[in-house]
């Protein structure tokens, strides 16, 4: 695979080596708020992100991470996990006001629903 031109690589290392400190240190050195997303999303191309459970504010609304790793799982397995700055997500969600639904342990929780193709195409603005 040809990286550039002249068959050298030193510049994408150089770019790529950044970009890798910057998941260590968002590993090593800050909070972060893990979820995990079942099969459905394969079909509905939607996420859930939560806002609140048996009434009392929760999820993205308290968390008090700086980073959301949102783990799409097939079959039982991770598949891929989306990492967001919380930030990120909670301004989309400000300026989006995605559809709310009820859904986990006995229906108590609110639940943003979020189109996957819709938030890359919004956070790529």
């Amino acid at each position: 695979m040809l990286l550039n031109k002249d068959k050298r690589f030193d510049i994408d290392l150089a770019y790529g080596v950044v970009f890798e400190q910057e998941v260590a240190d968002m590993l090593q050195h800050s909070k972060i708020e893990v979820k995990t997303e079942r099969d459905l999303w394969i079909k509905s191309n939607n996420i859930v992100i939560e806002a609140a459970s048996r009434g009392k504010p929760s999820g993205i609304s308290t968390t008090e991470s700086e980073y959301w790793f949102h783990n799409l799982v097939k079959n039982g397995k991770i598949l891929t996990t989306l990492v967001f700055p919380v930030s990120v997500l909670r301004n989309y969600i400000e300026e989006k006001s995605p559809r709310v639904v009820k859904g986990g342990d006995d229906g108590t929780s609110l639940l943003y629903l979020i189109n996957l193709t819709d938030l890359f195409k919004k956070i790529g603005e």
